[in-house]
């Protein structure tokens, strides 16, 4: 959630209850709601609060939505409290995933990205291909260092412990997975990450690095190690099986 103590944005509400809490807790009116995809944990609660507040329902054009629903498509703008967020297309986890990019929210960009990226790792592949993640990931990697990642889940210290099984001589990714470690044993969340750290331990954002390709071909010798999208790939099924 996004607010300026009087309205607010929610971004991917699974459960409206939550939200509604917030709300209430906060003397929130709610103005504007953010779909990155169609899954249920994303949307559960879309409908319900539309009809509680009247918020304006935003997602991608090339999926589902619970409707009524502005249908977004890359290179669009949503304009609410203030902010502009930039919409850019990044499938892969789903077909018509979408992200929201605002480049300046208190002082540094913010980004969120659903289930495409997560600090340490990507989405499954349940509906596009290795190569659309790559070119997904390649284009949110290319945001500002800056950008605080907004991820749906935290997966974080799963997501390390797979990192730390493909590189683990990262000097950076271990320096994280204690400082993470450290903030989790304190009962606070690891999220948002940064663009720059995840180019530092994130082996999904890592497929040309001499350690995660050869990573990848020990793990399938099959594996191209000339092309980032198939290092990708098996990088993926090998988290799959983690």
């Amino acid at each position: 959630m996004v607010h300026d103590g009087h309205h607010a944005i929610v971004v991917d509400p699974g459960d409206a209850a939550p939200v509604e809490q917030a709300l209430h807790r906060m003397g929130l009116s709610l103005r504007a709601i953010l779909v990155t995809h169609h899954h249920r944990d994303h949307t559960g609660g879309v409908a319900a609060l539309h009809a509680q507040t009247g918020a304006t329902v935003y997602g991608p054009a090339r999926e589902t939505m619970p409707e009524p629903c502005t249908a977004l498509r890359d290179g669009d703008r949503v304009d609410a409290l203030g902010l502009r967020f930039e919409v850019l297309d990044v499938p892969g986890h789903t077909a018509g995933h979408i992200a929201y990019y605002c480049p300046d929210m208190d002082g540094a960009p913010l980004l969120f990205c659903g289930d495409t990226l997560f600090s340490g790792g990507c989405g499954r592949l349940f509906e596009g291909t290795a190569a659309q993640m790559h070119a997904s990931l390649a284009r949110l990697a290319a945001l500002p260092g800056a950008t605080r990642v907004c991820c749906a889940h935290e997966y974080t210290l799963s997501n390390l412990a797979f990192a730390r099984a493909v590189e683990p001589a990262n000097a950076d990714l271990l320096r994280h997975i204690a400082a993470c470690e450290e903030l989790r044993a304190a009962g606070h969340p690891t999220l948002p990450s940064r663009i720059a750290t995840e180019l530092a331990i994130n082996p999904f954002l890592r497929t040309r690095e001499p350690a995660v390709v050869r990573a990848a071909l020990g793990r399938d010798r099959h594996t191209d190690p000339h092309d980032p999208a198939a290092v990708l790939a098996t990088l993926r099924q090998w988290k799959n099986e983690f």
